[in-house]
């Protein structure tokens, strides 16, 4: 697995306020969040180099977090193991935090940094960790799995359940590669640390 380490530097930094369009900006912060948020997070305001692109994806990425088809724990599940196995750090602490409000453990959080497969979960949890797994490594589901997720969900959470980890895949690549910083409230946070960086 690649390393989590975060950069002492940005390769990437977060846009000032005084740089940004506008227009463009304030159009994207309306779709993603209905206006400006009182804390602008490093993620978002690094978006804000690609305003018009920001503000569909935040919009898109709010649906998957605010009006979700599959329950937040099992969303969180699967962002957690996302976020491990592809060692963005940055996502990794920003959803133990999100995984704690929805009442999963830190033993239930070191599990899935693990990979093991225990008898805390549910055969739905297990089965959704194993289909995250099967997307990372092969970008499909396998077949057996997903006649064992059809058991428990419906057209629309199994089609969700693709997005959720395509999607975090995707931002993982883009953290990492912008060497983004975290947040001043992510860097005391306690958590499994991420591996040394193997790359």
């Amino acid at each position: 697995m690649g390393g989590g380490l975060v950069t002492s530097e940005p390769r990437l930094r977060p846009l000032p306020p005084e740089r940004w369009d506008d227009e463009d900006v304030t159009a994207a912060l309306q779709q993603g969040f209905g206006g400006i948020p009182p804390v602008m997070p490093n993620v978002v305001s690094t978006l804000m180099h690609h305003p018009r692109l920001a503000g569909p994806f935040l919009a898109y990425n709010s649906t998957l977090l605010r009006k979700p088809a599959i329950g937040a724990r099992l969303r969180e599940l699967m962002i957690l193991r996302v976020a491990w196995r592809t060692g963005s750090t940055y996502e990794w602490l920003q959803h133990v935090r999100l995984a704690r409000r929805y009442e999963i453990t830190d033993d239930e959080i070191a599990l899935v940094a693990s990979g093991a497969r225990d008898t805390t979960w549910t055969d739905l949890e297990e089965c959704l960790l194993a289909a995250t797994d099967e997307l990372i490594d092969g970008y499909r589901v396998a077949d057996a799995t997903w006649v064992r997720l059809a058991g428990y969900l419906d057209e629309r959470q199994l089609v969700e359940v693709v997005f959720v980890v395509g999607t975090y895949v995707c931002l993982a690549m883009a953290f990492r590669s912008f060497g983004l910083q975290l947040d001043p409230d992510l860097v005391a946070m306690v958590a499994p640390a991420m591996p040394p960086d193997g790359d």
